[in-house]
């Protein structure tokens, strides 16, 4: 059996016996939070029970390292969506520690992206238009640093309401244990 179909037949069930039901809410955050967090496997459960969210409290974000690189970025327009038309007040980016942007390579990536059947004229095309790959496939050099990076991204976008207290913490995936970087109730970091 292939993903599509395990997933479809699941689906199939699930509908029929209405298992559904547990998880009705409405699309507004009971907790008014919007969370940016990384998109590792290890966080997908954990993350919300190690912070008491249950389905419907808050807006969920993930990507690779928590990281929003770019102020008008798709990331960035999901927090300014979930502050303005979802009642969202609240924003936290939790990062990890052990997390693969730490350790990512833009050299090895872009290797791996060539076996995988991309060619070098796409590779040469993109850099000839100004992306520099290089850059963009860049991690961090510690999630501290990508953590507090993020915050300060959000907290400085000219769009986000000067109300918005905008925490930034790391979750250790092995635990759940949460430390707090930057409180902004009261702009420490």
């Amino acid at each position: 059996m292939n993903h599509i179909t395990e997933v479809l037949e699941h689906n199939r069930q699930f509908v029929e016996n209405k298992e559904y039901e547990a998880f009705r809410t409405s699309k507004f955050p009971e907790k008014r939070i919007v969370v940016i967090s990384c998109m590792d496997t290890r966080l997908t459960e954990l993350l919300p029970k190690a912070m008491n969210f249950k389905n419907g409290d808050v807006k969920l974000i993930k990507n690779a390292g928590a990281i929003i690189s770019q102020p008008f970025g798709s990331v960035m327009r999901s927090v300014l969506v979930a502050i303005y038309e979802l009642k969202a007040d609240e924003v936290f980016v939790v990062g990890h520690l052990d997390c693969g942007m730490a350790a990512l390579n833009a050299d090895h990536m872009i290797g791996l992206i060539k076996e995988r059947g991309v060619s070098d004229v796409v590779l040469s095309t993109l850099e000839n238009s100004g992306i520099k790959l290089t850059k963009w496939l860049r991690g961090f050099d510690n999630v501290h640093d990508g953590v507090i990076h993020t915050v300060d991204v959000i907290k400085k976008h000219p769009l986000l309401p000067p109300n918005i207290p905008v925490h930034g913490m790391i979750i250790d995936p092995d635990n759940g244990a949460l430390e707090l970087i930057a409180d902004g109730y009261n702009g420490t970091e």
